[in-house]
């Protein structure tokens, strides 16, 4: 376990903040970093060819690290929806097969799929949310032969049920069908290691457990993959590009690994330092440590909601930083709204309160929920 780490954090005594699933706070380690990087543009001159490589595969070795792998298999990225175009741009989907989603999964990890499905005359393959709470029965229920791809998360964005993501990728290996993850709402909270689970690709956002700036991400992709075709074409991930002289010498062959992956401009001297210096951070805590933290301060919500009448996910089925609260005649009308009033802040998603508290909560952010919760009932 943890202590609170707040004092890390530039969070005002009178906020309670369980929104981390939405955007994370920032460090100060990680402003810093972002102030001086902006500065170091007033001086150009200072910026040297090697520059737009170091931070860059910084960040590439850190969230390698994060899940068990190395540089060459990370790739820089804007966005969810960007890595995930890279996945349905290099796994076969044959007509008549089937993507498998959740239900009210996240739009990033959907759209690109439904494109493809448009285009290969495959189907979209929905597993319904399970009365039970159980995803990962759920998708093995319907985790067959027609699936080409299984695109999931490690647990739902509306309220942290957990998907057993290397029971599920035993079942697709045995099966031939593609693993995609979106890890966006767990990456940073939930240790998860591609060892385990070896998917065929893998994308974070950086903006939210891993509590890094917006516009960046980090792209897992399986070696099996190295030899792909990226979404855009690019000078840096060229083989040769840190020489600057001899960029003129086009070359058709590409940056080692998953590099070849990367978005153009991926060496932002603004956003990079930041991202590093988060990644950083959780390396000191630790993902595993993060979790049991998380999970104890969950569980304590999750105990006073039931008094409340409230009802949450079991343990087991739920991942142990992010917790949905229902109320069994629906979510209060205004509730959000005073909640936001005590300067106690949740989210609304689907059918649930989503609650996403971090390493800055302390009991007394847990009274005041649990306050204004009971204020409603």
């Amino acid at each position: 376990m943890l202590p609170c780490q707040r004092h890390l954090f530039e969070i005002p005594a009178d906020v309670a903040y369980f929104n981390c699933a939405y955007m994370s706070p920032q460090l100060q380690r990680v402003t810093a970093a972002g102030a001086e990087a902006v500065g170091s543009k007033a001086r150009p001159w200072e910026v040297t060819p090697v520059d737009f490589f170091t931070t860059t595969e910084a960040a590439r070795a850190l969230c390698g690290t994060l899940i068990g792998t190395g540089a060459d298999d990370i790739a820089v990225v804007p966005s969810v929806s960007y890595g995930v175009g890279v996945a349905a741009a290099n796994l076969p989907v044959p007509a008549g097969s089937r993507i498998l989603v959740l239900e009210d999964q996240f739009p990033s990890n959907v759209y690109p799929w439904r494109a493809v499905a448009r285009a290969s005359g495959a189907k979209i393959h929905t597993v319904p949310r399970p009365a039970d709470g159980d995803w990962t029965a759920a998708v093995l229920e319907h985790l067959d032969g027609r699936v080409a791809v299984a695109a999931l998360p490690h647990c739902h964005w509306t309220d942290g049920g957990l998907v057993d993501l290397a029971r599920v990728s035993r079942r697709c290996r045995e099966l031939g069908t593609a693993l995609c993850l979106d890890l966006t709402q767990s990456l940073g909270a939930l240790p998860f290691s591609v060892r385990d689970v070896e998917p065929d690709f893998a994308v974070a956002a950086a903006y939210k457990w891993l509590l890094g700036p917006y516009s960046v991400g980090f792209l897992y992709a399986h070696p099996k993959h190295h030899t792909g075709e990226p979404l855009e074409h690019n000078w840096i991930n060229r083989r040769d590009s840190e020489e600057f002289a001899g960029l003129v010498r086009y070359r058709d062959e590409f940056q080692l690994g998953a590099r070849r992956y990367d978005v153009g401009e991926r060496s932002n001297f603004a956003l990079m330092p930041m991202a590093v210096a988060a990644l950083e951070q959780l390396q000191e805590w630790g993902v595993p440590a993060i979790q049991r933290t998380l999970s104890a301060t969950t569980a304590s919500i999750a105990r006073g909601a039931g008094k409340l009448g409230l009802t949450v996910a079991p343990a087991p089925l739920r991942a142990g930083h992010l917790l949905g609260l229902r109320f069994p005649a629906g979510i209060p009308e205004g509730l959000p709204e005073r909640l936001a009033r005590e300067r106690v802040y949740v989210s609304v998603r689907g059918d649930s309160i989503r609650v996403a508290p971090h390493l800055y909560n302390d009991a007394d952010d847990v009274e005041r929920l649990l306050a204004t919760l009971a204020a409603a009932v």
